[in-house]
């Protein structure tokens, strides 16, 4: 896969899961717009949250059974109208019908991994995802400030009217740029895939790497849900606008996927991940320090998103690799651990700062990443059931023997 066609897959990745964040710094005007209490205006986020849960579990094993090409295409030709209802929505039904919607296809994200690990040859596998994957973050903090500044200029409706706009223009780019790929088996029908979504959580290796993500995003969601509390507190009193910004500081560490990529390339999944849970209640430490000083915790938040993005890169490929024939419903069910955990970190940051200040919630964060990390290494003490581990070391064989064959360094 050239850059070029990596680059069109982080984009729609971006694009799509913005479609769900994009209302956070919009919900007081939203609100006010749209005739929703102030008490009731966190469902605008909700809405689109549980739809993205719903998502999860009917439409991406969809991409076990149909061309992953074309159903990203549709998806984000849906997620476009539901952008399209709320931009134009003069009831407050007809904005969370739409929100609902895109909430939904917003799983175009895991549909768009799977394809890239099924294009992928093996040696470049955890580049590709890597990158793509980036997207998701990049969509996620970058919705913050571009929406900041779009609704400062147009208001909010401009959002999801520009958003409407972009996941046409990639629906269309996708079919006319990228190849059809390789095809889902036709053996197995969408009930099936559905069904067969149980007994993943019976296999080790997904219940493990499951658990770590859990805990992972817990305190992925403690940082960035309760960030914009102590920095709009004493002593900084930040705008909004300038909270913001905080969102570029975490895009450099996230970047950091496709270097964590290319060692699960080279078959660290496993000492890269304890390395980055130690990095990651590390970076607490100095996160910390927030109602003290901005520089320190500018760094520990560039530290924070490069280990939360090594590991999630580490687990996608782990289990990619473990499911050749089930790419899209293992990514989608993964995803579930991810979604559960950060709704999680977000509820308890701002329970928890209300009583115990910043300082309480970033215990609160390092606690979650202790947490991954005890599930980690308890995972490496315990035997390992054959069939996980022979599907690691084969990944990893496969990998290196391609590239003793083409000639290409691992880095």
């Amino acid at each position: 896969m050239n850059v070029w066609r990596r680059l069109l897959l982080a984009v729609v990745c971006g694009v799509a899961v913005a479609s769900i964040y994009a209302a956070q710094p919009v919900l007081a005007p939203m609100g006010r717009d749209l005739g929703v209490p102030a008490e009731l205006t966190g469902w605008i986020v909700a809405t689109g949250q549980f739809g993205y849960l719903l998502g999860l579990v009917l439409l991406v094993p969809l991409g076990d059974v149909v061309d992953r090409r074309r159903l990203i295409a549709v998806h984000l030709a849906i997620t476009a109208v539901g952008m399209i209802l709320t931009a134009s929505a003069s009831a407050a039904w007809v904005a969370f019908a739409g929100l609902a919607a895109a909430g939904v296809f917003a799983v175009v994200v895991q549909t768009t991994v799977a394809y890239a690990a099924s294009v992928s040859p093996p040696a470049e596998r955890g580049r590709n995802i890597g990158v793509v994957t980036s997207g998701v973050v990049v969509g996620i903090l970058g919705a913050r400030v571009v929406t900041g500044t779009l609704a400062e200029v147009w208001g909010w409706r401009s959002v999801y009217a520009v958003l409407a706009v972009l996941s046409l223009a990639l629906a269309a780019l996708v079919l006319a740029v990228l190849p059809s790929g390789e095809r889902p088996s036709r053996t197995t029908g969408y009930g099936q895939a559905v069904v067969s979504l149980g007994g993943l959580f019976r296999q080790r290796l997904f219940l493990t790497r499951g658990l770590i993500a859990f805990f992972l995003f817990a305190s992925f969601g403690t940082l960035w849900s309760g960030l914009s509390l102590p920095l709009a507190d004493a002593p900084w009193h930040l705008s909004e606008s300038q909270i913001g910004l905080f969102g570029i500081v975490g895009l450099a560490g996230a970047l950091g996927a496709a270097r964590a990529g290319r060692w699960a390339d080279a078959g660290r999944t496993t000492p890269v991940t304890g390395l980055a849970l130690v990095l990651l209640i590390l970076s607490w430490a100095v996160i910390g320090q927030l109602p003290w000083t901005l520089w320190l915790p500018i760094i520990g938040i560039v530290a924070l998103d490069f280990a939360v993005q090594a590991v999630h890169v580490s687990n996608q490929h782990l289990l990619t690799t473990a499911h050749p024939d089930r790419i899209s419903s293992v990514i989608g069910c993964y995803m579930v651990f991810y979604s559960l955990g950060s709704a999680l970190g977000a509820a308890a940051t701002t329970a928890i700062f209300t009583v115990h200040g910043w300082v309480g919630s970033s215990l609160l964060g390092a606690g979650f990443a202790a947490c991954a990390l005890a599930v980690w290494a308890i995972d490496r003490r315990l035997p390992h059931p054959g069939a996980n581990l022979r599907s690691e070391e084969a990944g990893t064989r496969q990998a290196r023997e391609e590239i003793q064959e083409t000639g290409q360094a691992v880095l």
